[in-house]
């Protein structure tokens, strides 16, 4: 059986930009609408959202019929958690609130084979395709196909990205804006000129490192993203589009209920008059 390579990296590879949607429902129908839609990548919450693992496989098994990559941000700190949603198929994970080389260091430990790291072997998951695959193809591919990203979001982390970047054996960056913000004392304010610096930080620790920028949404103008040098850009949240959705149909019901002759909604029939 061969092996499923990565879609993000063969489309960065080839020098092309890669979309993702966050998603916090994973029902495997919504999976499916992604793909259908035309998305490279998913990135499955398991930091904030209470998803179980089975649905969670569910989800990334919907994503490779569609030939989907699936980054899992995991719970932070747990060796389980970390390796978990690689042996399920998943294509890579996203470790938030990293803050150290060390602490990167210990990451790739975990999740690394040899000689890259001290990852225990098993291979009879969906990741070795169920101890059917050549354990050096399965080896290899597990250190060349499966992503490892790192999320930097607190001034701690920030002061400690070019360190980081240079540790071997992951992937990308991912800034969180939001947390960030957070941290000093500005939530939610994603364009100040102190997050803008912080985001640009971390791009440029990544690029003089070999490594890709993640971003977390389209938040400023999607050309001075690429010139930061950002080349993954994830385009939302299904529970974003859901909420838009839903506020749009309802003010289209109430706008056709104003648009009425007088008194032909009646007080009495419903309750949107």
């Amino acid at each position: 059986m061969k092996l499923r390579p990565s879609r993000i990296l063969r489309l960065l590879r080839e020098s092309r930009f890669v979309s993702t949607m966050k998603l916090n429902l994973t029902d495997p129908r919504v999976t499916e609408m992604a793909g259908i839609a035309g998305y490279d990548a998913l990135w499955l919450c398991n930091e904030h959202v209470p998803t179980d693992w089975t649905t969670l496989e569910h989800a990334i098994r919907a994503a490779r019929l569609y030939d989907m990559d699936t980054l899992v941000r995991v719970a932070k700190g747990s060796y389980s958690d970390y390796v978990r949603p690689l042996e399920a198929g998943a294509t890579g994970i996203i470790v938030p609130h990293v803050e150290s080389a060390e602490e990167a260091q210990r990451i790739i430990s975990w999740t690394r084979f040899h000689p890259l790291g001290k990852r225990a072997l098993d291979g009879g998951n969906t990741d070795g395709a169920y101890c059917t695959a050549p354990v050096e193809e399965y080896l290899h591919h597990s250190n060349t196909e499966k992503l490892i990203v790192l999320q930097i979001e607190s001034p701690e982390g920030l002061a400690q990205v070019e360190a980081i970047a240079a540790v071997p054996g992951f992937d990308g960056f991912l800034f969180g804006p939001g947390d960030f913000s957070h941290r000093i004392g500005q939530a939610g304010k994603l364009t100040l000129p102190e997050v803008t610096t912080a985001r640009v930080r971390v791009a440029n620790a990544a690029k003089k490192h070999g490594k890709f920028a993640m971003t977390a949404g389209l938040y400023v103008p999607f050309a001075q993203l690429v010139t930061e040098g950002h080349t993954v850009f994830n385009l939302g949240s299904d529970v974003g589009g859901l909420n838009t959705w839903f506020t749009q149909r309802m003010e289209l019901l109430q706008d056709h209920i104003k648009a009425l002759p007088p008194g032909a909604a009646g007080k009495n029939q419903s309750p949107y008059a």
